[in-house]
């Protein structure tokens, strides 16, 4: 059985191309407290939609499939 960190890794996995295609990408930090850690990187980092693409994106589709996690920070 995988560990809820290398679930949250394959679901960035998957996510990656997307911000890749956009001029970004995507670092898993650390998962601590039910709370996943990344650090948004290239031109994501600094994007008017980051907000919405942490929110709506990356968290809905890691809470959607690991309902232990509670939430995503971007550590800048």
């Amino acid at each position: 059985m995988k560990t809820v960190e290398e679930r949250i890794i394959e679901i960035l996995d998957k996510l990656r191309p997307f911000l890749i295609n956009d001029g970004g990408n995507i670092e898993f930090v650390k998962y601590e407290n039910n709370v996943v850690y990344i650090r948004m990187m290239g031109s994501c980092a600094n994007c008017h939609m980051l907000d919405i693409t942490l929110k709506d994106g990356i968290e809905s589709a890691i809470i959607s499939e690991i309902p232990e996690v509670e939430g995503v920070v971007n550590i800048v």
